[in-house]
């Protein structure tokens, strides 16, 4: 099968009327290199506002390392854009720029409730949040942090502990805090890992809800029936470096993909 060309990261034409999608996230090769290992080479990717693209590939690909290098976790060459505006700078300059992600381990506090875990992505640290938090003032929930309680469906629990949620709503918290704080883009690594295919099937659900807010999502996981049922767009990576990129049905039926990737699944 010849090679085809690299994805062209551009803004769609308007056809008969209809607006052009806005894209939120773009990187231009970014590379990612440690000594003489090249994990990420010359990546270029696209998210656009209300869209799920999924992002996949074999273990050890590069697929984290790409998320900590959009992130500010990790060094790299290239560009980043968010919004349409260049990315510098680390962790937190970026996550208060838009950029939320969740991490493949978890990163609850067990300690406090649902609501709490939510509060304390939302809110910035320092004298004023310590001095509202040390008179009782800050406990209330704000309007972000509702809305983000609300979309994932998360309400109703929102004064439990994490501990006592299943594996699958403890998850949706994870996502609810990458929510929180302007974001408006959210970059999930695996969040389908120990989840059942009942639980996988409504995390799905959950992302396309999430997408339909507004915000857009990059989803990184190896359930292909997650992947393939819920993502509008895929990227393929593998040593590092995009080998295909498309629609479910299209990378499906990628030859290069079937033999680093897919197998028998195509």
């Amino acid at each position: 099968m010849p090679e085809s060309p690299s994805p062209t990261l551009r803004k769609e034409p308007a056809v008969s009327g209809v607006p052009s999608p806005v894209e939120l996230l773009r990187t231009e090769n970014l590379s990612v290199r440690y000594g003489g290992v090249t994990a990420n080479e010359d990546v270029c990717l696209s998210v656009h506002a209300g869209e799920v693209v999924a992002l996949i590939g074999p273990n050890g690909a590069g697929k984290t390392t790409f998320v900590d290098a959009v992130t500010g976790y990790a060094p790299s060459s290239g560009t980043v854009h968010l919004d349409d505006k260049k990315l510098t700078g680390g962790p937190h300059k970026r996550r208060r720029a838009g950029l939320g992600r969740t991490w493949q381990a978890g990163e609850l506090f067990d300690d406090v409730t649902v609501a709490d875990n939510i509060a304390v992505a939302a809110r910035t640290v320092g004298l004023r949040t310590l001095g509202a938090d040390l008179l009782g003032r800050s406990r209330g929930s704000r309007p972000e942090e509702a809305e983000a309680l609300e979309l994932l469906g998360l309400t109703d629990v929102a004064h439990r502990h994490p501990s006592e949620l299943s594996m699958g709503r403890q998850k949706l918290v994870g996502v609810a805090r990458a929510l929180v704080g302007n974001t408006s883009v959210v970059l999930l690594d695996e969040p389908a890992a120990g989840l059942d295919t009942h639980e996988s099937r409504q995390l799905g659900h959950d992302v396309r809800r999430v997408a339909a807010s507004g915000r857009g999502v990059l989803l990184i996981d190896h359930d292909m029936s997650l992947v393939m049922d819920f993502a509008d767009r895929i990227y393929v990576l593998d040593f590092g470096k995009v080998i295909a990129s498309g629609t479910p049905a299209e990378v499906r039926s990628d030859a290069r993909v079937v033999a680093a990737y897919l197998g028998g699944v195509a």
